[in-house]
């Protein structure tokens, strides 16, 4: 809708005659005036019904393009931008970072200054159709919440840095190792990306989307960007108490509890990314793992974007874990999907992972053995110890390299390896269907055996060999699934341009897209909210 402008059409003026003296003359002059008038405006006259249609006409078009904006400056395009108070920061000062510096951490301001990153406006009557399903407000969050946290990179482990982790916009290091495995044209776009860095790359997406909004009253949906899993990850491997590990958390609800637009849906229009899995944030007692986060007052009715979601709870929706791929194009895109189409591969099957020998009866110490043994049919990758962080130019190669790959759960029922394996145009086999099948509903195939295969683990454990299951599967069943998999590549990586790319819809696309149709059904007549 085009705002009113701040200008008026004029007023519209009479037509004006020339004045013509011998016609004004005192009185004798007006009985000649409507002697020479008077057969003009008969009404007999047909020329009196023309004039008045047409002044008619006249003063129509005049009323109405009095309410007609004359300007299209509109306050869009002005970038305001609308902040909440922050009681962390009383006196901060606001700073706008230019768009060609438009990227979350590129520019660190002094103390006490609150960056707010400056986007072209996206509110025009030009993208109505592209955000026909809502528009985003992003929550101008205290610097505590989410860029301090990437400031202190340095330790946000008991271990080592997580700075080269973070850098890049969350992308990690640029992939070098890489150069001779992947086509040389597409080596730019791999970086050694961690699995847990989606708060920084959702939140440094939607501060570029097109329909992001500038103004809360015009949103139907709000981001808080609170970088929950960086902040929990601090204290998980250290003795920490359970008030450390919930302080940030906390402190965001009350923050988000305040706001009017919250207040005004109790949540319910109000989405965050956590961007660990949701068990670390589901803490029952003071001495379990993790954060209580989601058991908090006032989170449940928040949507919640997690690597691993709980298949039960309606506010958790599964998301891609980050892969090292991160396209600049859709020419990479299609360059990509072509190399692996292409690829020759001489594996029938290959597992890459860690037995965990302090697990009775591990079962990925089984799928090693079942690999070890099937003649020359499999390749293992042995990933004890952190061999395999993040992925490695071995683990790339030996997927590229082999039909199928075997993904059980990992530490929980997902694992990264999923994305790395079908990247990489392999065929996925699961053992659990909570690995895949009821996570990431909105990025993979509907149909399972359309790009997957399925063998129960507890077959496996009562001696079923993977490699004849495997084998039984045609060549031209293979190819089909095959292609399935480098069909729905775009939807689970992870673009490199923070705009996106034009024209496809890659993993961020796709769960905004969800997000904001699921508020809108929300919204609908019969939907109930509890």
């Amino acid at each position: 809708m085009l705002p009113l402008s701040n200008h008026s059409s004029p007023e519209p003026q009479p037509h004006r005659r020339p004045r013509t003296p011998e016609l004004f003359d005192g009185k004798s002059s007006f009985n000649s005036l409507s002697n020479l008038f008077q057969p003009l405006f008969s009404p007999q006259n047909p020329r009196v019904w023309i004039l008045v249609i047409v002044l008619f006409i006249q003063i129509v078009l005049l009323c109405n393009l009095r309410n007609f904006p004359t300007s299209i400056s509109v306050r869009y395009g002005h970038h305001v931008h609308h902040h909440f108070p922050t009681y962390l920061a009383p006196n901060s000062v606001i700073e706008h970072i230019p768009r060609e510096e438009n990227a979350l951490v590129q520019k660190i301001p002094g103390e006490n200054t609150i960056a707010v990153a400056e986007t072209s406006s996206h509110e025009n009557s030009g993208d109505q159709d592209q955000c026909g399903s809502g528009r985003v407000f992003i929550y101008d969050l205290p610097n505590t919440f989410n860029r301090e946290i990437l400031e202190n990179c340095d330790n946000l482990n008991p271990w080592s840095s997580r700075c080269d982790a973070l850098s890049n916009d969350g992308l990690g290091q640029f992939a070098g190792g890489l150069a001779e495995i992947v086509p040389e044209d597409l080596a730019p776009a791999w970086h050694w990306t961690d699995q847990f860095v989606s708060e920084i790359i959702f939140h440094n997406r939607m501060l570029n989307h097109k329909c992001r909004v500038t103004e809360p009253e015009s949103a139907t949906a709000f981001y808080i960007p609170f970088y929950a899993g960086l902040a929990v990850g601090k204290y998980l491997w250290s003795k920490s108490t359970a008030a450390e590990r919930d302080h940030h958390c906390k402190m965001m609800l009350e923050w988000v509890h305040n706001q009017p637009y919250y207040q005004r849906s109790n949540g319910w229009n109000h989405f965050i990314t956590m961007g660990r899995i949701t068990w670390d944030f589901r803490r029952s007692k003071d001495e379990d793992w993790g954060s209580s986060c989601i058991y908090m007052p006032g989170m449940k009715n928040i949507t919640r974007l997690l690597i691993e979601r709980n298949s039960w709870d309606y506010f958790d929706i599964g998301i891609p874990y980050p892969t090292g791929f991160h396209p600049r194009s859709e020419s990479d895109l299609t360059r990509w999907q072509s190399f692996v189409r292409e690829r020759k591969r001489n594996t029938l099957f290959c597992f890459a992972g860690a037995p965990r020998k302090s697990f009775k009866n591990d079962f990925r110490g089984l799928l090693l053995s079942q690999c070890r043994d099937s003649s020359g049919s499999c390749r293992a990758v042995d990933c004890a110890g952190a061999k395999c962080s993040n992925g490695t130019s071995v683990i790339l190669e030996t997927f590229l390299d082999s039909d199928f790959c075997l993904q059980p759960r990992g530490d929980s029922f997902t694992r990264r390896s999923i994305f790395d394996c079908m990247l990489a145009g392999s065929i996925p086999v699961f053992f659990w269907r909570r690995t895949a099948y009821l996570q990431y509903e909105w990025f993979l195939p509907s149909e399972p055996k359309s790009f997957s295969v399925f063998i129960d683990r507890n077959e496996v454990k009562n001696g079923t060999s993977i490699k004849a299951v495997l084998e039984r599967y045609s060549k031209e069943e293979v190819t089909a699934m095959r292609e399935k998999v480098i069909e729905f590549i775009p939807k689970f990586v992870y673009a490199k341009p923070q705009e996106g790319i034009k024209g496809i819809k890659d993993a961020f696309d796709v769960a905004l897209d969800g997000v904001l149709r699921r508020f809108k059904e929300q919204e609908e007549s019969g939907f109930t909210k509890w």
